[in-house]
């Protein structure tokens, strides 16, 4: 019995797993370069419609001022749109690095890559149908007749994509946390354990974030304010 005990592994640490993940990660990342660079230069040529297309969506007259601003915004713009096309082999590399540091079954794979593509592409979704349309009306309503916005087209094009991968690694939220209940890094408990917490911190950040005057109104938008009845 004490011999069997010997010649059991012990159990690697969080840091080893970490260690570990990177080097499993790191023989993907020279084809993912190289992938990601082929597909930037296509989408490079499809970069002037797709500016036009964001540009008529949010109703926005753009400026340059320097001279290479629209080159390098074009490229900005085909760069974030190969992230967002090689976005299953992102997601697929980087499942498959995890599961043998972390001990995730490779049956499971598949559904991490799954809910992985489907969360991102549901969170840039919900940014472009909702928060980035709203988001610019309401930072351009701050706009007077003494002060008129003009908008340079690499800040443009950068605020979108923020915007949009913000909102598209927001949603994978819940993915990483069934990922860390598995993994043993998070257990399940410590999640119900600390949810008020996270229900206080999502409340206050979604008061101090509301497009509203004041810090306490949290009503959907475009409802006009009334007073509240005892």
């Amino acid at each position: 019995m004490v011999e069997a005990e010997t010649d059991k592994a012990p159990e690697a640490t969080p840091a080893e797993r970490v260690i570990a993940f990177i080097d499993e990660i790191r023989h993907y990342l020279i084809g993912l370069f190289l992938a990601l660079l082929a597909v930037t230069l296509l989408l490079y040529f499809f970069a002037p419609l797709l500016l036009d297309f964001f540009q008529d969506y949010l109703h926005q007259e753009l400026a340059c001022f320097t001279v290479a601003e629209p080159f390098l915004a074009r490229v900005e713009l085909a760069l974030i749109g190969g992230v967002f096309v090689l976005l299953p082999v992102i997601a697929l590399l980087l499942w498959t690095a995890l599961t043998r540091p972390f001990k995730i079954p490779v049956a499971n794979r598949k559904w991490f890559v799954l809910f992985t593509c489907l969360l991102f592409y549901a969170g840039a979704w919900f940014c472009y149908a909702v928060t980035l349309p709203f988001g610019v009306k309401f930072l351009l309503g701050y706009q007077s007749a003494q002060l008129q916005a003009v908008i340079a087209v690499g800040k443009f094009v950068t605020f979108v994509a923020i915007f949009l991968l913000g909102f598209g690694l927001i949603f994978e939220l819940p993915i990483f946390m069934v990922f860390a209940a598995r993994a043993g890094l998070i257990s399940r408990h410590s999640f119900e354990k600390n949810r008020r917490y996270a229900i206080l911190i999502i409340s206050i950040l979604a008061a101090l974030l509301t497009p509203t005057p004041d810090v306490v109104n949290m009503r959907s938008r475009g409802r006009p304010s009334s007073p509240t009845l005892p």
